[in-house]
C-alpha cells in the first residue's frame, strides 16, 4: 500500500546527528568547568551541552532568552530555591530569570537550549551564550557540532 502522499524530504542531505561523547575530550572552560558540546544547529539557534561542573562551581546569574531543558546526570545543583539532583529534570521557560546555580558536588548534566541566554550582574550584562559562541569553542579544539 502506497502512502497518501510523498514524505521524501526536500533536502536529500539531510542527515542524524551522531556526537559518540564517550570519545569527545572535555573542554575546560574555567578551573571548576567543562564541556562537551553536542550540538549547534544555526537553522534554529538550539543548542545541547554535557556540563561538567567540580564541586564549587557558581555559573553567575543569568536570564534566559528561550527555553532550555536540563538533565542532571550525576551530582547535585542548587538552582534558585531548589536542589537537582541525579534523576532530576528540570524546564526553564523563555523568560526565566534567575541568581547564581552552584554545583554543590562534582555534577556533570545535559542541558538543551533552544536559544541564547545572557550572564549580568548589578550594574551591566557580563556574557552572552549562544550556539555561535559554541560552535566557535567547538571548532577552535578540534570538533565539529555543525551537523544536523
Amino acid at each position: 500500500m502506497a502512502l497518501p502522499q510523498n514524505i521524501s524530504p526536500l533536502n536529500s542531505e539531510i542527515m542524524d546527528t551522531l556526537v559518540e561523547a564517550g570519545k569527545t575530550e572535555w573542554i575546560k572552560t574555567s578551573d571548576k568547568s567543562f564541556v562537551k558540546i553536542l550540538y549547534t544547529g544555526e537553522e534554529s539557534g538550539s543548542w545541547a551541552v554535557l556540563f561538567r561542573w567540580l564541586k564549587g562551581f557558581v555559573a553567575g546569574p543569568h536570564k534566559h532568552l528561550s527555553g532550555s531543558h536540563t538533565f542532571i546526570l550525576s551530582g547535585k545543583l542548587q538552582i534558585r530555591d531548589g536542589v537537582l539532583n541525579a534523576g532530576d529534570y528540570v524546564y526553564e521557560a523563555n523568560g526565566m530569570l534567575h541568581g547564581a546555580t552552584t554545583a554543590l558536588e562534582d555534577t556533570e548534566y545535559l542541558f538543551i537550549c533552544n536559544g541564547p541566554i545572557i550572564f549580568f550582574d548589578d550594574d551591566h550584562f557580563t556574557g552572552y551564550t549562544g550556539w555561535e559562541e559554541w560552535r566557535t569553542m567547538a571548532r577552535a579544539n578540534g570538533q565539529d557540532s555543525s551537523q544536523g
